[in-house]
């Protein structure tokens, strides 16, 4: 017995079930609004909707694509600005902040990374120290560190980029790019310090 009215309960359900789904037609997403309802087997087919075509009008006038202005580069600090001498051939890259009211300056040169080691030994009177060997890093002390009012000590750092699998230091500038194979990094002693 309640085999029998379990069995007929759920026909029932079941029954029901099938017999709302086939009433309420539920709706087929639009791919874009305006464009017909696929037909599908629960939705009636409708012609497709039509647009009114729009009111003539006066030609718009021509856009103009105005760039944006471009924002000239950052001068480059000069020489006696940083209380250094700038290798002659070297190219201003970039002024960094270092924090603490600190920059550093980089520069890119052809030049190799020797020449520019012996030109700073001859330049600044001092031996300077060999940071790496691989790839090449050498640094001029040009003061004394405070750890509590600086950054970054006061240095000229000579970076070597010409190593096999670099090609050289790239440096993007708009649309073109050019390789240095020696990058010298300027950080001078803080004003007044």
């Amino acid at each position: 017995m309640r085999r029998a009215l379990l069995l007929a309960t759920v026909t029932l359900v079941a029954s029901g079930l099938t017999g709302m789904a086939q009433t309420t037609g539920t709706p087929v997403p639009r791919p874009f609004p305006g464009a017909p309802a696929p037909p599908g087997p629960s939705a009636p087919r409708t012609p497709p909707a039509t647009t009114p075509a729009p009111a003539p009008t006066q030609p718009a006038a021509p856009v103009v694509d105005v760039a944006p202005a471009a924002t000239a580069p950052e001068p480059a600090p000069a020489g006696p600005d940083l209380g250094v001498p700038i290798y002659p051939t070297a190219d201003y890259l970039d002024s960094i902040d270092a924090g603490s009211g600190q920059q550093y300056h980089l520069y890119g040169t052809s030049t190799s990374y020797s020449e520019i080691v012996a030109y700073y030994r001859t330049v600044l009177k001092t031996g300077g120290r060999e940071i790496y060997r691989t790839p090449g890093t050498y640094q001029f002390e040009l003061g004394r560190f405070d750890d509590d009012r600086m950054a970054y000590p006061p240095s000229v750092v000579v970076k070597d980029y010409a190593g096999e699998a670099s090609g050289g230091y790239l440096f993007p500038s708009g649309t073109t790019e050019k390789r240095y194979p020696t990058i010298i990094q300027i950080v001078p002693p803080a004003p007044g310090r």
